[in-house]
């Protein structure tokens, strides 16, 4: 993903969020589906890459998981308030495009 003077500013192991969305280093997600990361924008805006989120609740407050789907093959991230990685896991899912 590209960045702006409007956009903060991310490192490939480190998740911001603005307020109203999670912002993903596209090298996170490319490395994880074998793709070049400058492919990764046009990918997610054709919804050929989706993407959702789940906010942890007791025990998990103050985590994300935020899971990326593509062509049959899940990522998904748990992350901490900090934006820090604490657990990825890439897995098949067959029969899912996106």
């Amino acid at each position: 993903m590209t960045t702006s003077s409007s956009r903060p500013t991310t490192t490939p192991d480190v998740i911001t969020f603005d307020g109203n969305r999670f912002l993903v280093p596209a090298e996170l997600i490319a490395t994880s589906f074998d793709l070049a990361p400058a492919d990764v924008p046009d990918l997610m805006r054709q919804g050929t890459i989706t993407s959702r989120s789940e906010t942890g609740v007791e025990e998990d407050a103050g985590r994300w998981r935020i899971t990326f789907f593509y062509n049959g093959r899940t990522l998904r991230l748990t992350v901490d308030a900090q934006g820090e990685v604490l657990k990825r896991t890439l897995f098949d899912t067959p029969g899912r495009t996106a």
